[in-house]
């Protein structure tokens, strides 16, 4: 008599958990493509990531999502890392393979997944952009942008001496510019993306006038709460291409369930306008 495999479990963890939108996200899939598996959040504290990690097969998880401010933690655990895990010292998406623990990051690979979507015709081979913010959301975008062929990355962070570092991890191609000067230095550029907190719900806004910029420059807002942020609302004034942050939410989403449930799952404006209207809704 042969055993049937059970449905495949995966999860997200996090400290706090409860605000993350993959549940929704990959339930979505789960749904269309007539799978049995699950995905549920599960809270972990600082500090008991690794145990977690390594005990979760017992749970009957295949793998996991990670969200803030266990990326590191993640990282540090697993067996194996891919290249664009080690490139942002952090990973949000982790599997099974035989004994070993396996580690991605998936960020810039969605990003550059999204910005293909809405931008078909934007090449970044040989091209300069400019990128506010050097954490770990803008490591990962300057990381995709190098490897889709950028000439150079400008990188304007509040604090300097982080963009700074950055820079020397990622090589020459990446210059660290004053935050002061994100205007002015930004003018010739071919795409400008706020990979800061700023103009997120509860944040202080982003002050970056869009009047300077190129008239075909793409304007690309990893913020996703609000989906309309004062500066996509500007780009779009001024009739430029603009292109909000859920798009990448949902875009890096997919690797992962691909790995957990053996489905690689489409990206469809339905699935855009459910979790559209479940950030809208609170």
């Amino acid at each position: 008599m042969t055993r049937t495999a059970a449905p495949a479990r995966a999860c997200i963890i996090g400290w706090p958990v409860g605000h993350s939108r993959s549940p929704l996200i990959h339930g979505y899939w789960l749904q269309r493509y007539g799978l049995a598996g699950s995905y549920t959040r599960r809270e972990v504290q600082p500090g008991d990531v690794a145990a977690f990690l390594r005990g979760m097969r017992e749970e009957g998880f295949v793998g996991c999502n990670v969200t803030i401010p266990h990326k590191e933690a993640a990282f540090a655990a697993a067996d194996r890392t891919t290249t664009a895990a080690r490139a942002m010292g952090a990973a949000n998406t982790l599997w099974w393979e035989g004994d070993q623990l396996f580690a991605d990051n998936t960020d810039g690979l969605g990003f550059m997944n999204h910005l293909r979507a809405s931008a078909p015709r934007f090449e970044a081979g040989g091209r300069l952009v400019a990128v506010l913010g050097a954490g770990g959301a803008g490591r990962g975008i300057v990381h995709a942008l190098l490897e889709a062929g950028a000439a150079e990355v400008r990188l304007f962070n509040r604090t300097r001496e982080r963009a700074e570092a950055v820079a020397r991890h990622f090589g020459a191609r990446v210059r660290p510019c004053p935050w002061e000067e994100r205007v002015e230095r930004s003018r010739d550029v071919a795409l400008l993306v706020n990979a800061t907190s700023l103009g997120m719900h509860g944040q202080a806004p982003l002050v970056m006038p869009v009047a300077h910029l190129d008239p075909a420059c793409i304007v690309y807002d990893l913020v996703y709460v609000p989906l309309a942020t004062p500066l996509l609302a500007a780009a779009r004034e001024r009739g430029l291409l603009a292109v909000d942050g859920l798009g990448m939410l949902l875009h890096q989403a997919a690797p992962g369930f691909a790995k957990w449930f053996g489905v690689t799952p489409e990206v469809t404006d339905e699935l855009r306008a459910l979790v559209a209207a479940d950030i809208e809704g609170h």
